[in-house]
């Protein structure tokens, strides 16, 4: 496109904002996807005697979601690439609604306490997990799309704050709905959030700029107006799984995970049954690291586009992933030993906004080092995150039931560290064998 020349034009055309506007939706379906798989882990309390369920039994449900959406992260990043995140975004929040639906619903066809509905409830929640694989993935291929290298942590800081907002809302929200209405109810009233965001999307985006009818000329010429060539023309998914920056980056990614969701899926449980809050109360304190996360998130976009303008994309990263990681680490951990309530919940609040910090340098990075394939790459990374996370769902209710909270809190401070200690060790190296231009 060309440049409008100087006194051509007394009134220069305005530049529009769209490609905020795709953001803040991208966020949103980040906020939707979360809502419809935290509300498990609240309701987790009521349905665990109301459906004579043990705790092991519910951390074989919460693991079933992560070996779903774990599988299907790369498929659907490679969808996304293929057909464009509109219809795949689209596609993906409906089947949300209509899985969130089939939680409630499994629990009035089995019988309490069988196998049978155990296994229902394991199916219903990885068809959530598979069809949830599309958010991150195809989000960041959305944010790959609409906004220009400059603005990529921060774009994808949207998608951060969504998660992180939804974490937020979603303890004091569904607790209050469990307590007004049933657990039941609260699963079909948070089914409506994934129909909407769905029809709003479909009816708002387009899968690149130069589609959008409110896209105006400068806003686009600021965009880069991407070719958009086809995924195929790019490199192969054996290429990607073996290239070695794209490895790093999704070894190190699997630390996030494991630390992630001990917050995600336990963080609630752990405020009743160890520090002492009343469920509802629970659910308002849950919210408080969530919120910090919410302000971290873009502020760690903000200062990782900063430093990779100056010293090149992956610098950028690397520190912002060693400050955030190593700060969560340590407060984790003090977290687990601290007596005093409030010291320790403003601890964990400090915690996970450092984790958050940091989130935004991961998917930025790689999109950098994705090209055309920024959906598949995202998916192979995040794939990475969700086994972690499988590992820290799975083995965190057994420490807990053997050894106590301190331990398991602690095992997620060691593995921050150990993404810390990662980064520091070898992302300079990976930094030398980058792609940075």
């Amino acid at each position: 496109m060309q440049k409008l020349e100087s006194g051509s034009d007394p009134v220069r055309p305005k530049q529009s904002s769209v490609r905020w506007l795709i953001a803040g939706m991208v966020g949103a379906f980040a906020f939707v996807s979360y809502i419809e798989r935290m509300n498990i882990s609240v309701a987790a309390e009521l349905m665990m005697p109301d459906l004579g369920l043990t705790k092991i039994q519910m951390g074989q449900v919460f693991s079933s979601f992560l070996v779903g959406y774990a599988i299907f992260q790369v498929p659907a990043g490679k969808l996304g690439d293929v057909i464009g995140p509109r219809v795949t975004l689209a596609l993906a929040a409906v089947l949300w609604g209509c899985a969130t639906i089939f939680t409630a619903t499994v629990a009035n066809i089995f019988v309490a306490g069988g196998g049978s509905l155990l296994m229902a409830l394991v199916a219903v929640r990885f068809l959530l997990g598979a069809s949830e694989g599309a958010t991150f993935p195809v989000g960041s291929r959305a944010i790959r799309n609409w906004t220009p290298p400059r603005e990529r942590a921060f774009g994808n800081a949207f998608m951060m704050a969504g998660s992180a907002s939804a974490a937020a809302v979603s303890a004091p929200i569904v607790s209050w709905l469990m307590l007004r209405f049933g657990w039941r109810p609260a699963f079909y009233i948070t089914s409506v959030l994934a129909f909407g965001i769905a029809l709003l999307w479909y009816a708002l985006a387009t899968d690149y700029p130069r589609d959008h009818r409110r896209v105006s000329p400068r806003e686009l010429e600021a965009i880069g107006n991407f070719s958009g060539e086809p995924a195929h023309k790019h490199s192969s998914l054996p290429e990607l799984l073996t290239d070695r920056n794209i490895l790093f980056l999704s070894i190190s990614y699997t630390c996030e995970g494991y630390v992630l969701f001990i917050f995600v899926f336990w963080l609630y449980i752990y405020l009743v049954e160890v520090r002492g809050f009343s469920m509802l109360n629970g659910g308002l304190v849950a919210s408080l690291p969530w919120l910090t996360a919410l302000v971290c998130t873009h502020l760690g976009g903000l200062v990782c586009d900063r430093i990779s303008e100056r010293r090149g994309r992956f610098a950028g990263a690397r520190t912002v992933i060693t400050v955030g990681y190593g700060l969560s680490g340590l407060l984790l951990f003090a977290a687990a030993k601290l007596n005093g309530r409030a010291a320790a919940v403003a601890a964990l609040c400090i915690s996970v906004g450092a984790l958050y910090f940091a989130e935004p340098a991961f998917w930025a990075t790689a999109v950098h080092l994705s090209r055309e394939r920024a959906g598949t790459v995202s998916g192979i990374m995040n794939t990475a995150g969700i086994l972690g996370g499988v590992i820290s769902t799975s083995i965190t209710p057994v420490i807990v039931s053997h050894f106590g909270w301190i331990p398991a809190l602690a095992s997620g401070a060691a593995v921050a560290i150990g993404c810390t200690a990662m980064w520091l060790l070898l992302g300079g190296e990976s930094r030398r064998q980058s792609i940075d231009h």
